[in-house]
């Protein structure tokens, strides 16, 4: 019984201090950001903010491009997660059903791609929409910010696919839907959990991306709210209380995300990664 006891006691005591290794710097971010001032910059860290402020927050909010740049998020972001999604699926339905020459290496390439840092390829990326005539334009930011989450995507995607047993669509057609009909009504609910767990690692991608707006949308209201993190310095250095609330203002609409499709999300991730 001790030996059963201590061996529960360690692996749960390892977990939690590593749990508040990991939630510390997000508590830290939230209570920075209702700090007085005085509180910041004393040599004495205020562990438990007594008297919170929210004069941070309204400096975030009325910093410069502020509401141009939160909807430039929205747009780019939305629109590269649905279409990796759109496209993604199309790819997992081919690769996962059909067999044809050259399928590994489709697969094979994905995975490269997934795997190669995209910082190294900005300087090319730069040049080719230059010369395009696109540069402070959300199209580009849209279409590689797609690239950027489609590999994954569609490799997980894939293993869902894979694991809706063949003989459903068969029966689905015998009862008089064709192929398209079948995908629609019977596999795709089936894919809601890997949907929505691709769709929650893309959002959180797209929005977080910062080298490649940086370089492709310098002009004012041009870029996305990564920008808008950087700007908060003075004469004097960084604002660290505006920062920090720009910052937990830029992390909310990825945790109000997560709540919602934290049981789908998380079972997706895990399913798609050993399916297939």
């Amino acid at each position: 019984m001790r030996r059963s006891l201590a061996g529960r006691i360690w692996p749960n005591a390892t977990a939690v201090v590593l749990a508040l290794g990991f939630v510390f710097p997000v508590y830290w971010m939230f209570s920075t950001a209702f700090k007085p001032t005085r509180d910041i910059i004393s040599k004495d860290p205020v562990w438990f903010p007594l008297h919170g402020t929210v004069e941070h927050f309204a400096t975030a909010v009325n910093a410069p491009n502020f509401w141009q740049l939160a909807g430039n998020s929205v747009v780019v972001t939305v629109l590269a997660v649905g279409l990796s999604l759109l496209i993604a699926l199309c790819g997992a339905f081919a690769v996962a059903r059909m067999r044809f020459k050259g399928r590994r290496g489709i697969l094979l390439t994905f995975m490269v791609a997934q795997m190669a840092p995209w910082e190294v390829m900005v300087i090319s990326i730069y040049l080719i929409v230059r010369d395009a005539d696109l540069l402070n334009s959300l199209l580009p930011l849209t279409f590689f910010y797609m690239l950027m989450v489609l590999p994954f995507t569609l490799l997980t995607l894939r293993g869902y696919v894979a694991a809706v047993p063949r003989e459903l669509e068969e029966s689905a057609m015998v009862d008089g839907c064709s192929r398209r009909q079948a995908f629609a009504k019977v596999v795709l609910p089936l894919l809601a959990p890997g949907l929505m767990a691709t769709s929650l690692f893309g959002f959180i991608t797209a929005w977080n991306e910062f080298p490649l707006v940086l370089v492709l949308n310098k002009e004012p209201g041009a870029g996305t709210l990564p920008l808008w993190l950087s700007q908060f310095q003075t004469q004097f250095g960084n604002d660290w209380g505006a920062t920090m609330a720009a910052a937990t203002l830029f992390a909310i609409p990825i945790l109000i995300l997560f709540l919602i499709l934290q049981r789908k999300a998380v079972g997706g991730l895990t399913s798609g990664a050993v399916k297939g």
